[in-house]
């Protein structure tokens, strides 16, 4: 199994960016699927999750109300939506999933598989 997150780039402060997390060799519809970001010199940290049918998510308070995630299942792909982005948001955005797929975890450790990381610059 692969997952690769990509969308990642350079965008002025205030700007949006949409990241894409694709599957192959497995099926994402079976699993929650988070997003996570790791900025220099700093932990890894959640930043949001999806349940399998979508119908759950969970947010960072740091990122409420400018990122959305989603998926299309049908594309093995799930997405996330970055609007009024901030310097702060600077960071490698690392997509990953969890077994069970009902529970939009914020624990990194119910994550079992992880993927490339992307990288999102917000220059100021």
């Amino acid at each position: 199994v692969q997952l690769q997150a990509s969308g990642g780039g350079l965008v002025q402060a205030g700007g949006s960016l949409r990241l894409s997390c694709a599957a192959s060799g497995r099926t994402l519809s079976s699993y929650t699927v988070g997003w996570f970001r790791q900025a220099p010199g700093k932990e890894r940290e959640f930043v949001t999750a999806i349940t399998r049918s979508g119908g759950s998510t969970s947010y960072a308070d740091s990122v409420k109300g400018r990122f959305t995630i989603s998926r299309d299942n049908a594309k093995n792909t799930v997405y996330l939506q970055m609007n009024s982005l901030k310097p702060a948001d600077t960071a490698v955005y690392y997509c990953a999933y969890s077994a069970g797929g009902v529970v939009a975890t914020t624990l990194q450790s119910r994550y079992t598989y992880w993927g490339q990381g992307t990288l999102v610059t917000v220059s100021s």
